[in-house]
């Protein structure tokens, strides 16, 4: 490899990595905000979303939609906030990345205020030339 390959290559996972965090970062404001429609651009057509707890377990954009939906229903008002995130990059496929997301929100549940801790275990693709969630995880420890 080229000392200008190696730039190239370098230079290409720097804005990967970026373009990741604003994917995650954009999460956060598409829930909080409650925007159906921004829903389908964060998740690859055969995502996968699931939850520690088993309440959260669907397969698809689709379902994916109408899951968050329901929970819209159930929510009022959130904010959503990340904080460290580790972002392992695949060798063998360059469209491929692993993440591991800390976060907490700020909800609110049938009137009720809520505070709870996230972490999110993410598998990302690049997705029509763009990153995506292919898969999340959530652990919720309070």
């Amino acid at each position: 490899m080229s000392h200008d390959d190696h730039l190239e290559r370098r230079l290409r996972r720097l804005e990967d990595r970026e373009e990741i965090g604003e994917l995650v970062a954009r999460y956060g404001l598409v829930m909080d905000n409650r925007d159906v429609d921004a829903i389908h651009d964060l998740f690859t057509p055969d995502v996968e979303i699931r939850s520690g707890d088993g309440v959260m377990n669907v397969v698809g954009r689709d379902e994916a939609v109408a899951m968050f939906e329901g929970r819209f229903s159930v929510l009022g008002p959130s904010n959503h906030f990340t904080h460290d995130r580790i972002i392992t990059f695949d060798e063998s496929d360059p469209d491929h990345a692993r993440g591991l997301v800390l976060s907490h929100a700020e909800m609110n549940r049938k009137g009720r205020a809520m505070l709870t801790a996230i972490r999110y275990e993410d598998e990302y693709r690049r997705d029509e030339t763009r990153w995506r969630f292919r898969r999340r995880l959530l652990t919720f420890f309070y």
